[in-house]
């Protein structure tokens, strides 16, 4: 028997399973989230592996929120240099224009648009200026961490990224970081160029969150494959992460959603995944999460990488609950939360916060978290108020969701999840099924390898069905190198988008490919 180890690190806690090659679970564990994320992570390693044979253990998938916190707060980025290959084109817009002005300055240290990159049907803009490149190598070297290389419809044609990089590597040395925008976003020049500048900046982000990881397994007496979960719910290894750390931004509401899907045995639901800080609410389609369709927007930057579509609100069990400033019985929740400390903060647990895992033990919602002895001074009314209030969010939250008027089925996971009434409008039922606390977690564990392609194709050349089979095989090749079996990798989604103001029958193609790891 081989078996995997999920985590998942939240705001809140620090999730961790042991899913067998059936799926099944064999054993689960929740651990507080620490200021240092990583004391959390070898906790919970430490907790679940008791009674498991380590030997049987052969892969460990980690989901975490280090690079998101790291853009939201703005520290531990990297300093980077710029450099578009567009020139004469696009020179009215500058790389980072409408970028917040603190995370500008914390992150781009010089930007550049020099000549060169290729119109949608390959075609040069204008031949490459390499001697302008060397020039920005040379003036930035001491000052940077990195280098974000991008042009204008890189995915389909990156020739010149590719040369680029080259001539980079000469001037700055071979190890030296630069990540080139095919390998990061999608078609969308100013969006794929924030998220290839975002991933620069966070390369010394993932080295930490890699090593620290393989620290952590170490310490446990584990030797295992390790991976990263992706925005898509996908994996890539852990070396692929040193590479790519834009690509987890999204991670932990995605392995709820896959989490809640397996574990529910439905492929399309709503799924509503409570921690102590935050909820969110998405819709699976397939077994997969339905991916955003406009830019996503990471600590105030327009990107375009693939991302789940989700409504977020600051709604936990950790949320703080007050009184209002009004006649009694008014009630103010949030969006504040005391987060990890809600096991010692909360009425319940002998602290003096009202929170609402409080509201949920006084409603009967929530059992076997500390003592209800200690809520007899609160107010009947706050209670009635907050939870009218939770319900009146879950409810909006999940009509907003909906792509339709027919109802769907919400699954509810999370550590919070108890929060959620047994009835929801707009749902046909509330479902929560087993191990639905540590979803997060079991979706790291079952995830699978991916591949995709996006690429502008032109159906007059050569004909639409070559031009697909040539992406779905492309998307398949993705998805092998990335890890999956060949004998199991499907295409789980193509889209064809045509570009009607171009000629030539020009169409986007979008295609991804998923399957099990190859063990």
């Amino acid at each position: 028997m081989s078996l995997r180890i999920g985590i998942d690190v939240g705001g809140t806690n620090t999730d961790a399973v042991v899913v067998d090659d059936d799926g099944q679970v064999v054993a689960t564990t929740k651990s507080a989230t620490t200021p240092d994320p990583f004391d959390g992570i070898r906790e919970s390693l430490a907790k679940v592996v008791q009674g498991v044979d380590a030997a049987e253990i052969s892969q460990a998938m980690l989901g975490t929120t280090h690079p998101a916190n790291a853009i939201i707060q703005r520290r531990d980025l990297e300093k980077v240099g710029v450099l578009r290959l567009a020139a004469p084109a696009s020179m009215g817009v500058r790389p980072g224009v409408a970028w917040p002005a603190d995370l500008h300055r914390a992150i781009i240290h010089k930007a550049a648009i020099v000549k060169g990159g290729n119109e949608y049907d390959g075609a040069e803009i204008s031949p490459l200026d390499e001697d302008a490149i060397r020039a920005f190598a040379e003036e930035c070297a001491q000052h940077i961490g990195a280098v974000a290389v991008s042009a204008p419809f890189s995915p389909a044609s990156h020739e010149h990224e590719l040369r680029t990089a080259e001539i980079l590597a000469e001037e700055l040395g071979g190890d030296f970081p630069v990540s080139l925008s095919h390998r990061v976003g999608a078609l969308g020049l100013l969006e794929r160029e924030n998220a290839t500048i975002l991933n620069s900046s966070l390369l010394g982000v993932a080295r930490n969150v890699v090593a620290g990881f393989h620290s952590a397994l170490t310490e446990n007496g584990l030797d295992v494959d390790s991976f990263l979960t992706q925005n898509d719910g996908t994996l890539m290894s852990s070396d692929e992460a040193i590479r790519f750390p834009v690509l987890t931004l999204g991670s932990g509401p995605t392995n709820s959603m896959r989490g809640a899907c397996s574990l529910a045995g439905l492929s399309d639901a709503l799924v509503i995944d409570v921690g102590g800080t935050s909820a969110d609410v998405g819709i699976l389609v397939d077994g997969f999460p339905r991916e955003s369709t406009a830019a996503v927007e990471v600590g105030g930057v327009r990107t375009n990488f693939r991302m789940p579509d989700l409504i977020s609100v600051g709604l936990g069990g950790g949320t703080v609950v007050r009184s209002g400033d009004g006649q009694a019985g008014e009630v103010a929740v949030g969006p504040d939360s005391v987060g990890y400390r809600v096991l010692t903060e909360a009425l319940v647990r002998g602290g003096s916060t009202v929170t609402l895992s409080d509201i949920s033990v006084a409603a009967g919602r929530l059992k076997g978290f500390g003592d209800a002895e200690l809520l007899q001074g609160l107010d009947p009314q706050l209670v009635e108020r907050a939870l009218a209030w939770v319900d009146t969010q879950i409810g909006i939250m999940t009509e907003r969701m909906k792509a339709s008027r027919h109802s769907l089925p919400l699954i509810a996971v999370g550590g919070g999840s108890h929060l959620v009434p047994d009835r929801v409008a707009g749902a046909s039922e509330v479902i929560r099924p087993e191990n639905h606390a540590v979803a997060n977690a079991f979706g790291a564990a079952i995830a699978e390898a991916s591949g995709s392609i996006d690429r502008v194709y032109r159906y007059e050349n050569r004909g639409r069905e070559a031009c697909l089979d040539e992406a779905r095989s492309l998307a398949t090749d993705a998805a092998v190198k990335a890890g999956a079996d060949p004998q199991k990798v499907r295409i789980t989604s193509l889209a064809e988008v045509p570009l009607t103001y171009v000629p030539g029958k020009a169409c986007r193609v979008q295609v991804k490919a998923a399957g099990p790891l190859d063990r």
